[in-house]
């Protein structure tokens, strides 16, 4: 058996504020420690269920570089660093047979959810034929592409019902209760780490219930982007235009094939960091 655990850090049991989430700021060596240790948890759970499956372990926040390495199960393989190949699910392939989501968020606009966002800051809202997805629906749908189902998501109780309202079958572990933006009721981290590994052994026992994601195509793509100049860029990629009828925040672009389509919103994001000369 191979699994997939995709590591993001907002949905981690007691963090609440980006303070405890960005590498420039005083409390972020909680919460990478945090992290480690719930993705540990579900490491073994996995191997609990499943003494001789290959488990990679994707680190899925910010620079992709916060997971202790040393500090990780030493069973497990750490897909590390950026930019890769579907970025969040570095090291995912058509062979996989489970995708984990840990410590995951709300997308961007629902509220109240903790440090709820589509990517960063600069995305607003993604729109696949309509349908607004953020992370979770994203990578839970470019897994399907693959064939390969999304059997476990663990994050607020926000986080979790996105994925349940995509894919019922899933696993889901709340591991706190979002109050507002920055402010949840947590559970303490030693009983995140116990339901995690518990859960994570049901999930991969049950994997083969769990219906991977599948969209219809074609897919007729819309981004919301905050800033002007990140739209002036993004209108240089070919097959990418503003729509709309007041030159507003959106770009829109159409393709017959689920993985482009990811493939361009990641593109779409990492030009949000570039500013004007």
């Amino acid at each position: 058996m191979k699994v997939l655990i995709s590591v993001d850090m907002e949905g981690v049991s007691a963090l609440v504020h980006p303070a405890e989430m960005n590498p420039e700021r005083y409390d972020y060596a909680r919460g990478r420690a945090l992290m480690t240790a719930e993705a540990n948890a579900v490491i073994a759970g996995v191997l609990d269920a499943e003494p001789t499956a290959e488990v990679r372990v994707a680190d899925a926040h910010g620079p992709f570089r916060n997971l202790l390495p040393e500090e990780l199960d030493r069973r497990a393989r750490l897909v590390r660093g950026k930019p890769r190949p579907l970025g969040m699910l570095g090291g995912l392939e058509a062979d996989t047979d489970a995708l984990l989501l840990v410590g995951y968020h709300a997308r961007a606009g629902v509220g109240p959810a903790v440090v709820a966002h589509t990517m960063n800051g600069d995305i607003l809202d993604v729109r696949v034929a309509g349908r607004s997805l953020g992370e979770i629906g994203l990578n839970a749908a470019m897994a399907g592409a693959l064939g390969v189902p999304v059997a476990l998501l663990s994050g607020d109780d926000v986080a979790c019902a996105e994925l349940r309202a995509l894919v019922p079958a899933a696993v889901t572990v709340p591991v706190k209760q979002a109050l507002a933006g920055a402010a949840a009721i947590a559970l303490h981290p030693a009983e995140a780490r116990e339901r995690l590994r518990h859960a994570a052994a049901e999930a991969v026992t049950r994997h083969g219930a769990v219906p991977p994601l599948t969209l219809p195509g074609p897919f007729a793509v819309e981004v919301d982007l905050a800033n002007p100049a990140t739209i002036d860029l993004a209108t240089l990629v070919p097959g990418v235009s503003r729509t709309g009828t007041d030159g507003g925040r959106t770009v829109a672009f159409t393709t017959t094939d689920f993985p482009d389509a990811y493939r361009l919103i990641l593109l779409l994001a990492q030009l949000c960091s570039i500013k004007p000369g």
